[in-house]
């Protein structure tokens, strides 16, 4: 293995980011492709799926759309299955697509408890299952699962969150043991509070950002593109001894018991 750029260098790989048209998703599959792979963008709507295939194309970065409802095995493997005919292999996958229910618990439904589960614990398991055998004829695998500081640190109105991004863990160590002899890499990054358009509320919230920026030793939220960094190291040959890692990105929120500001 050489040394320098060429340790992050993607380049012949191709990538599945699920959840990619927006917020961290978008950022990571970007990243990931400037870095030289060939990503696969995915969301539940073609239309933004392919304006942000249209974008990467439009910088000169390879990208293909595959639009598809995460929680649909059928879907999914029709999906995978496209891939390996084209661009015909899948070397990365990042199980990002998620959801967030902040609810009490005693207003908690099962309904809404089942949702956030399928969609933020399931679904990954499945891809993962969907996408090792692929990993494995292309002789590279990485799965990196887009877990949350959530699942480290208790926080009301999260249990249904907090007990999936916690289930990503164990699944990932747990695939990391499994998929390891196969030569397929599994690990989890576990982000803090980041800025995007889906935590707006939340930023607006002057009780929620004195929260965040207390708790916080750097006082700020983070910067989606401050997942790219850790994204492309899981994914590339620099990471080729990292299994069964959390990687947390946190701005150290989780090893502080708050800062005064």
């Amino acid at each position: 293995m050489t040394g320098g750029p060429a340790l992050f260098s993607l380049a012949g790989r191709t990538a599945l980011v699920t959840g990619s048209s927006r917020s961290i998703g978008w950022s990571v599959a970007r990243g990931l492709a400037r870095a030289g792979a060939h990503v696969v963008i995915n969301g539940t709507k073609a239309e933004p799926v392919q304006a942000r295939v249209a974008e990467l194309a439009a910088e000169g970065l390879k990208a293909t759309a595959a639009a598809f409802d995460v929680t649909d095995r059928a879907a999914a493997a029709s999906a995978l299955k496209r891939i390996a005919g084209e661009p015909g292999r899948l070397d990365i996958l990042v199980n990002n697509a998620g959801i967030v229910q902040r609810t009490p618990l005693a207003g908690l439904g099962e309904a809404e408890w089942q949702r956030v589960l399928e969609i933020d614990l399931s679904a990954c398991f499945r891809l993962a299952q969907l996408a090792a055998p692929l990993m494995q004829q292309g002789g590279y695998g990485r799965i990196i699962m887009m877990s949350s500081a959530l699942a480290l640190v208790g926080r009301p109105q999260t249990a249904a969150y907090a007990a999936a991004k916690g289930g990503l863990i164990a699944l990932t160590r747990a695939l990391a043991a499994e998929l390891g002899p196969q030569g397929i890499l599994c690990n989890a990054i576990a982000p803090g509070y980041v800025a995007t358009d889906v935590t707006v509320p939340l930023q607006r919230n002057p009780t929620f950002d004195g929260m965040v920026r207390g708790r916080t030793p750097l006082h700020r939220w983070a910067e989606p593109e401050e997942l790219v960094g850790p994204a492309v190291f899981l994914a590339s040959p620099a990471s080729s001894y990292v299994n069964g890692h959390v990687l947390t990105v946190d701005g150290g929120m989780t090893v502080s018991v708050g800062t005064e500001i």
